[in-house]
């Protein structure tokens, strides 16, 4: 109990402080996300004094149709220079003209009329933000079909006449609350959370209750901890929740950015472990109980049943099956008693094990006697029948068999010639053109001088057995298979084994090459080298599946340490695997 208060409580801390500090980055962006709304919307209303002809036309008044036209496209780029600007005013103070242009509509002028209340700035600076509104007609009258009201914020702005603070015209903008919806509904859970923008009255720009937009807000907490706060960032926790404040000031306006998110929210994954955790102690508590009371009422009964299974051997049932009774003091003597069953059962059926061991092993070495010469010369007249009945195809595979098994069985021969190591694969490649109905061509390429050339016994067959394990692709009929010998230098050649099959994927090949880099373990290059006659066999006979690193290994014993072994992908596609070797004649090199 006192590890869970105390897990508790360092948990409800830290996410206290992380919750903090997330929110208040978060908030921190989105007061600079909403500045720079009204920031752009600011710039926008400085574009009078950027259009030289509307500032002229303001000063001087206008009463002719190409200035009203003048004036309307000033307007109406400002109107339609953000998505959520819902309508523009002006009004010049020269001419007492007063221009309104709604969205989606005409724009429309009045003569003889008096600037609106809210957008006669009279202080300084010229520019100020109203809070949220009901959008209305500036005091115009306008057509019901053409006008909606709606809740929008506005700037309005005094135009003065440069350089003095002397007003010629007022102008304000209306922007629907959409714009700060979509900056301000990235900042909280809606569901769990709530999010208000105050202005410096404490009237609410934006928040989830509508019906309290452009009212003041209240509420006991930001009287007391944000209305007088003079920080521009803070948090603090009260009637069961945090509260996060961010303030957003500039010229002509001073909000405050406040998000709330209850206690119970912020700290609900630590209830629920800590609700777990109950569970779980609750749990264990009545386990313990039961395992107690069946413990303390079954203590003998381990007892009880090695005292059966002494009684059942004591009438002759030596093959009795005696169960571990446990680990403790009961399960040691019952362990040991089981130990004395099994030694003397182990002694009444010894002669009888012997016996019948002897038995195996001698039609063991009966079945290794079998001559392996007797399968050669099998095949030998199964061949001749086959030239008998005319089917001399079935003659020159079965040739071809008896090559294989004959070059396999001089296992004493661990080093032979190239033309050897050909000739054993020309037998090999006969068979796999009857398997795969010639839809690959073999051809090889060895310089006469290198064909009495040394190397190991079993290297070049089963790489070429890789590629119609791994390459060889039925659906083509093109297929080849190339294997080429050439001098490097007077006392180095290179030998190829190329094919035009699948490629090696990357990851496999990056693998491979990784492999081929690494030396073979010790106890491995040992058994290469003092292995006999059966080892050898084992290891190198047809489709063993030798690994490259274990081809790289007898090279390098038989043909020196400096033998190289590389594997690649040809860009025709295919895979070529070259082997650079020492060139030897009788074990010396040339």
């Amino acid at each position: 109990m006192a590890t869970m208060y105390v897990s508790y409580s360092h948990t409800t801390k830290s996410l206290r402080t992380r919750a903090v500090d997330e929110n208040t980055n978060l908030l921190y962006q989105g007061s600079k996300n909403i500045n720079s709304l009204l920031q752009e919307i600011n710039r926008l209303s400085l574009n009078v004094y950027a259009d030289g002809d509307f500032y002229r036309l303001l000063e001087a008044g206008y009463d002719d149709l190409s200035s009203d036209i003048a004036i309307y496209n000033s307007l109406s780029y400002i109107s339609t220079s953000l998505p959520n600007i819902s309508q523009v005013y002006l009004y010049g103070v020269k001419d007492a003209k007063a221009t309104l242009i709604t969205d989606n509509t005409t724009p429309k002028r009045w003569l003889r009329s008096t600037p609106y209340r809210e957008s006669r700035i009279t202080g300084s600076p010229p520019v100020k933000v109203q809070s949220t509104h009901l959008s209305n007609a500036y005091g115009l009258n306008l057509p019901l079909t053409q006008f909606v009201p709606e809740p929008v914020f506005t700037m309005h702005r005094r135009i003065e006449r440069i350089p003095s603070s002397e007003a010629i015209g007022y102008l304000s903008i209306d922007v629907k609350l959409a714009a700060l919806g979509d900056i301000v509904d990235e900042l909280y859970d809606q569901d769990q959370e709530q999010i208000y923008l105050l202005d410096g009255s404490g009237k609410l720009v934006y928040g989830q209750d509508a019906k309290a937009l452009g009212k003041p807000l209240n509420a006991a907490w930001y009287n007391r901890q944000i209305a007088d706060s003079t920080g521009t960032q803070g948090y603090f926790e009260q009637e069961g929740a945090v509260f996060i404040y961010q303030q957003i000031s500039s010229i002509g306006y001073s909000w405050t950015l406040v998000k709330q998110i209850p206690v119970s929210y912020l700290f609900r994954e630590a209830k629920e472990a800590a609700g777990i955790n109950i569970l779980l102690l609750v749990l264990l508590l009545i386990t313990i109980i039961i395992l107690t009371v069946l413990v303390s009422f079954r203590i003998t009964a381990p007892i009880k049943q090695l005292v059966r299974y002494m009684n059942q051997v004591q009438t002759g049932n030596l093959e009795i099956e005696i169960r571990p009774a446990g680990k403790d003091e009961i399960g040691v003597v019952t362990e040991r008693f089981r130990s004395m069953m099994d030694t003397i059962n182990n002694l009444i059926l010894r002669e009888y094990r012997l016996e019948l061991t002897n038995r195996t092993n001698e039609l063991r070495a009966l079945q290794s006697q079998i001559n392996p010469h007797f399968l050669n010369n099998t095949l030998q007249i199964i061949g001749t029948l086959a030239l008998e009945l005319k089917v001399p195809q079935i003659y020159g595979l079965l040739s071809a068999l008896a090559k294989m098994m004959r070059y396999s069985m001089y296992n004493d021969e661990k080093i032979v010639t190239i033309q050897n190591e050909l000739d054993h694969v020309k037998a090999y490649i006969e068979l796999q053109k009857e398997r795969f109905e010639n839809k690959f061509s073999f051809r090889y390429d060895i310089e006469e001088s290198l064909q009495q050339a040394l190397m190991p016994k079993m290297i070049l067959q089963p790489i070429v057995e890789n590629y119609f394990k791994h390459g060889f692709n039925r659906a083509r009929s093109d297929g080849f298979i190339e294997i080429t010998a050439a001098r490097l230098s007077p006392d180095r050649m290179e030998i190829s084994i190329s094919n035009n099959g699948l490629p090696i994927p990357a990851s496999r090949l990056e693998t491979l090459r990784k492999e081929l880099q690494q030396p073979l373990p010790p106890e491995e290059m040992d058994m290469l080298k003092n292995s006999g006659q059966d080892g050898y066999s084992r290891r190198d006979a047809p489709g063993a599946g030798i690994g490259l690193g274990n081809v790289l290994a007898r090279l390098r014993l038989v043909c020196g340490d400096d033998s190289l072994l590389s594997v690649d992908n040809l860009k025709a596609g295919g895979v070529i695997i070259r082997l650079e070797i020492d060139i030897l004649v009788e074990s010396e090199p040339i």
